[in-house]
């Protein structure tokens, strides 16, 4: 099946219905996801990327309903990370004579994880253009760390379409592949969760490579990225999202991260979850069980927030090894401008609140110094000491 973008540009990709985890289990999916690739019929005919692995036959066989692959003149590798290039093996049999453009780092890639150094690599960099006939051309961006070093993306002149790789999408599912097709919310909140997800640890590169873009003066009609909806409607809007996501994002919001045990910590969390709402009513206040739910949605919340608040009981002198995971990756994501506070009840040794406290400073939070860390099960008296948390991160 193809789609109809644009003149002579078209949808050749796979929307992934099933699919419900990515990068490993790192990644939920929720709604689906899509691989998009685009075909290019001008007087050349040009691929932009393929699909995962296992889709390669399904791909395969519905791209040679659309044309004879005798007649394809590229193919234009925009990062190499399999959900891009995962077909591009079963189509360089077919076709081993086929120029592949990518960049140096894309060379790298491909050649890592495919071992077929005798390909056609074509080398490609910022600025330089590949001429598709009639008039138009395809001009190389390169995206370094957006979210690999090889990743890169392709404006087609006349059409004004930027086929813009990882950078503005979403592992979202829409039949109808536009944004002007989709639910507006679940749309918003899949490109937030995206971002918050994936991208936030290359926020300083997004932010300058952002610019850059913007500084080139691009008529954009069309943004086409390799997930999710393809941004026809307003189409700069998700750049001003990526924009201001870009540049330390926070709402006024605050969010309780815990694990408990017995229910002590439970306890404190949800105390503080009403100081917070009593000091400062217009702020949002979201708690949730890191155990519980889904880790990646815990992130985004993050992302949106001013501050946090993270629990664990101690257990084997450290803290659970549920929250210890999430503060790992927490930390991976290199949020900026953000403060937090420590929690928990213990036993014996209460390392608990000196083990989360070093975790996110280490994460690069700023961790406000009232912090509670009760005895066993706590009191009424030592559930009021939650004000004295609230009122340092409110």
């Amino acid at each position: 099946m193809k789609v109809h973008l644009k003149s002579n540009v078209y949808w050749v990709g796979k929307i992934d219905w099933e699919l419900q985890s990515f990068h490993g289990d790192d990644y939920s999916i929720n709604h689906g996801s899509s691989q998009n690739a685009y075909l290019i019929q001008e007087e050349k005919t040009i691929l932009v990327d393929t699909v995962w692995t296992p889709n390669t036959t399904e791909f395969l066989d519905n791209l040679k309903k659309e044309i004879d692959l005798k007649d394809l003149d590229a193919i234009i590798v925009q990062h190499g990370e399999v959900d891009h290039s995962g077909s591009l093996p079963a189509l360089m049999a077919e076709r081993p004579d086929l120029p592949i453009y990518c960049t140096a780092n894309g060379v790298k890639s491909l050649t890592g994880q495919f071992h077929h150094p005798e390909w056609d690599y074509r080398v490609v960099k910022t600025g330089d253009t590949l001429d598709v006939g009639n008039g138009k051309s395809l001009v190389f961006v390169e995206m370094p760390m957006l979210h690999w070093p090889d990743s890169m993306a392709s404006y087609l002149t006349q059409d004004n379409i930027l086929f813009s790789n990882d950078a503005f999408g979403q592992h979202f599912a829409v039949g109808e592949l536009f944004n002007d097709k989709a639910d507006q919310c679940l749309l918003m909140e899949e490109a937030i969760k995206y971002y918050a997800n994936i991208l936030t640890p290359f926020a300083p590169i997004a932010k300058r490579k952002l610019q850059e873009v913007i500084s080139m003066d691009l008529t954009i009609d069309i943004i086409a990225p390799s997930h999710g909806v393809i941004w026809r409607d307003n189409p700069l809007q998700i750049v001003e999202k990526y924009v201001e996501w870009s540049d330390a994002y926070q709402e006024d919001q605050i969010t309780i991260v815990y694990d408990t045990m017995w229910d002590g910590t439970k306890k404190l969390a949800h105390r503080l979850a009403l100081e917070i709402a009593e000091l400062s009513p217009d702020t949002v206040v979201k708690t949730y069980n890191v155990a519980l739910t889904d880790k990646n949605d815990i992130i985004t919340e993050v992302f949106k927030s001013r501050a946090i608040a993270v629990g664990s009981p101690t257990v084997g002198n450290d803290i659970l090894s549920s929250v210890a995971g999430w503060l790992y990756f927490l930390k991976e994501l290199k949020m900026k401008n953000k403060q937090a506070a420590v929690f928990g009840c213990y036993g014996w040794s209460g390392e608990c609140t000196k083990v989360l406290r070093e975790k996110l400073t280490e994460a690069g939070f700023s961790v406000v110094e009232p912090e509670a860390r009760v005895n066993w099960v706590p009191t009424e008296d030592q559930l009021s000491e939650m004000k004295a948390i609230a009122q340092a991160l409110v």
